[in-house]
C-alpha cells in the first residue's frame, strides 16, 4: 500500500520553496565572481555549476513534492512539484552539454552554443517523451472507443479521443515547423513562435504527467484505520431509485472500509451521504445511498442525511456542516468516490477547510481515462491565473534567450 511508503497529513506547516531564493542568489553571485575572475575561461565552469543548480531544484521540487503529500496531498501544488521537476530534469542535461561545449571553445561559440540548447531544450524534452505521450494517446483512443460502444456517441464521451489527436497532432506539427529559411529576422521570428508553442505543448504534457502521478498516488492510498465519519459522495441513480454501478461502487467502497476499520480497531464510523435531488430522480442521491446502506445491515443511527447539495464542493461543505451538528467537528474524516474523481474531491474538502482523506472505488477500464480527462481539464480551468503567470514567465525567458543566440551569432 501506497500508505506504507508515504503519510498524508502528518505535517501541520505548508513546504515552502522560498528557499530558492537566496540559493539562486547565491548562484548568480557565484557565477558573477568566476566571470570577473576567469573571464572567457570560466564559462564552462559556470555551466558546470549551473547543471549543478539546476539539479538542486529538481531535488528540492521532489522533496517539497513529498512533503506536499504529507501536508496536503490535494493541492495543485503536487501536480506542479513532480511536473516541473521532471521537465527542468531537461535543463540538467541542457547545460552538461553546455559545459562541455564550453571546455572545448572559445568563448563567443560557447556562449551561442549554451543559448541554442536552452532555446531547443523544450524540443529535446519532447522528443524524449514521444514514447510516453504515443502510449498515453493509444489509451485514450482505445478506451475512447470502447466507452463509445458502450455508452453511446455523446460529445463528453469524445474528450479522450479529442485529447489523444491534440497530443499526436502537437507532435506533427512542432516537426513539420521545426526548420525555416529566409532572412536572419525571418528565422528568428519563426524560432520564436515554434519555440513558444513547443513551451506551450510541453507545459500542458507536464501538467499531464503530474496529474497522473498525483492521481495514482492518492488513488493508491489507503487512509488510516482510525475514522470518525466517512463521506460519500452522490452521482446519478436509476429512474427506479436504486443507486447506478458508479454510486454503488463508492458505497460498496465504503462499507468496505468502515468493516476492515471495525475488525482491526474496534472503532465504528458514521456515513454521511451526499447529494441532493435531481430533476429527473425520484428521491435524493443521499436517501439513495441511505437505503442501499440499511439494505447491508448498516444501522439508521450510524447514517447522517445530506440531501441538498448539487455538486462536489456542496458535499463538502455541507457534509461538513452536518459532521459539525453531529458534534463530529474536530473527527478524523474521510471520504468515498470513484477512483478518478479521488484528487478533485480532496481539493474541494481543502476549499472550505476540512481535512479528508479520499478513496477511491474502481470503475470499468474504458471509462477511467476519459472521466480522468474531464478532470483534469476541470484541475486546469480552476487555476488560470496560475497557469497564466508560469507560462508568462517560460514565455519570457524562450524570448530572451533567443534574441541573444542570434545577436551572438550576428
Amino acid at each position: 500500500e501506497v500508505r506504507d511508503m508515504i503519510r498524508f497529513d502528518t505535517l501541520d506547516k505548508k513546504p515552502k520553496l522560498y528557499h530558492m531564493i537566496p540559493i539562486t542568489a547565491a548562484m548568480l553571485v557565484l557565477l558573477s565572481i568566476i566571470q570577473i575572475w576567469k573571464g572567457s575561461a570560466g564559462f564552462g565552469l559556470m555551466n558546470a555549476i549551473l547543471a549543478a543548480y539546476f539539479l538542486l531544484v529538481v531535488i528540492l521540487l521532489i522533496v517539497a513534492f513529498f512533503r506536499q503529500l504529507r501536508y496536503n496531498p490535494y493541492s495543485y501544488n503536487t501536480i506542479y512539484y513532480s511536473g516541473f521537476a521532471i521537465f527542468l530534469s531537461s535543463a540538467v542535461y541542457t547545460h552538461i552539454r553546455a559545459a562541455n561545449m564550453s571546455f572545448n571553445s572559445d568563448v563567443h561559440l560557447a556562449l551561442y552554443s549554451t543559448l541554442t540548447y536552452l532555446k531547443e531544450a523544450p524540443y529535446f524534452f519532447i522528443y524524449v517523451s514521444i514514447p510516453f505521450l504515443l502510449f498515453i494517446s493509444l489509451l485514450l483512443l482505445i478506451s475512447n472507443i470502447s466507452l463509445i460502444r458502450h455508452e453511446g456517441k455523446r460529445l463528453v464521451n469524445l474528450l479522450g479521443i479529442l485529447l489523444a489527436f491534440l497530443l499526436v497532432g502537437g507532435l506533427v506539427f512542432l516537426h513539420l515547423i521545426g526548420n525555416a529559411s529566409g532572412s536572419v529576422t525571418e528565422v528568428m521570428i519563426h524560432d520564436l513562435i515554434s519555440g513558444f508553442l513547443a513551451l506551450l505543448y510541453i507545459y500542458f504534457e507536464s501538467m499531464i504527467i503530474g496529474v497522473i502521478i498525483a492521481s495514482f498516488i492518492v488513488v493508491r492510498y489507503e487512509p488510516e484505520r482510525d475514522k470518525d465519519f466517512i463521506i460519500i459522495l452522490g452521482c446519478g441513480i436509476r429512474r427506479d431509485g436504486t443507486p447506478t454501478p458508479l454510486l454503488r461502487g463508492r458505497v460498496d467502497r465504503a462499507v468496505a472500509f468502515r468493516n476492515r476499520q471495525l475488525t482491526e480497531t474496534g472503532k465504528d464510523l458514521r456515513f454521511v451521504v451526499s447529494g441532493g435531488q435531481g430533476p429527473d430522480e425520484v428521491i435524493s442521491e443521499a436517501e439513495c445511498m441511505k437505503n442501499y446502506l440499511l439494505a447491508q445491515g448498516i444501522p439508521e443511527d450510524r447514517i447522517i442525511l445530506e440531501d441538498k447539495s448539487t455538486d462536489t464542493a456542496e458535499n463538502m461543505l455541507f457534509s461538513k456542516e452536518k459532521i459539525a451538528q453531529a458534534g463530529g467537528a474536530d473527527g478524523k474524516i474521510a471520504y468515498s468516490t470513484t477512483n478518478y474523481h479521488v484528487f478533485r474531491g480532496g481539493l474541494k474538502a481543502r476549499r472550505v477547510k476540512m481535512r479528508a482523506v479520499g478513496m477511491g472505488a474502481k470503475t470499468k477500464w474504458y471509462f477511467w481515462p476519459n472521466a480522468a480527462v474531464r478532470e483534469f481539464v476541470g484541475l486546469l480551468t480552476e487555476h488560470r491565473l496560475k497557469q497564466g503567470l508560469v507560462l508568462g514567465g517560460l514565455t519570457i525567458l524562450h524570448v530572451v534567450f533567443t534574441v541573444l543566440s542570434y545577436q551572438l551569432e550576428g
